[in-house]
């Protein structure tokens, strides 16, 4: 059932929202917010990315992880500072840089994003619970579908093959 206006118009066979409808940053604050209440004062809307983005990178710096998150390093420096006072994350040299410095999760961070991730599924599931199964299985294809394919496959800079239209091979490094 749409329940907003952008949802609504898609439904009835108008063109589909636009990405800026569905990618707002009070959705995803709502989310966030939703993803990590009670979680302890360090962990919020705010912090959340760093450590799902953590979660995702592995050991990083700052700079890199605010590339794979979309926020600045001054920014990922001020949210990791917080996370690491509270235990989530810590700060180690880069092996391969003894100047620079890496974020990363510590055991009690992982866990953090286990229960947050947990939640993230348990709010799909209710949310899928009133479609019907075969809806819902078209649905989770669908996206995964979307997912793995253009833009966000991780191979997305690759050029088309035009029989198949899938990327087609790495180009060379010679």
């Amino acid at each position: 059932m749409c329940r907003n206006r952008a949802c609504a118009r898609f439904a009835i066979g108008a063109k589909p929202p636009a990405p800026g409808e569905t990618r707002r940053r009070s959705t995803r604050e709502r989310l966030y917010t939703r993803l990590t209440e009670g979680l302890g004062e360090a962990v919020d809307d705010l912090t959340y990315p760093v450590l799902s983005g953590l979660a995702r990178t592995g050991p990083c710096s700052a700079a890199d992880l605010g590339r794979e998150i979309g926020l600045d390093r001054t920014t990922v420096t001020r949210r990791a500072d917080r996370l690491e006072t509270a235990g989530l994350l810590r700060c180690q040299p880069d092996p391969a840089d003894g100047r620079a410095t890496l974020l990363a999760l510590t055991g009690d961070g992982q866990d953090m994003v286990a229960l947050s991730r947990e939640r993230l599924a348990a709010g799909i599931e209710d949310s899928l619970s009133g479609w019907p199964q075969a809806d819902a299985q078209a649905f989770a294809r669908l996206l995964r579908r979307f997912v793995d394919e253009r833009p966000f496959a991780a191979d997305h800079d690759r050029p088309l093959d035009a029989r198949t239209r899938r990327p087609g091979p790495a180009p060379s490094r010679g």
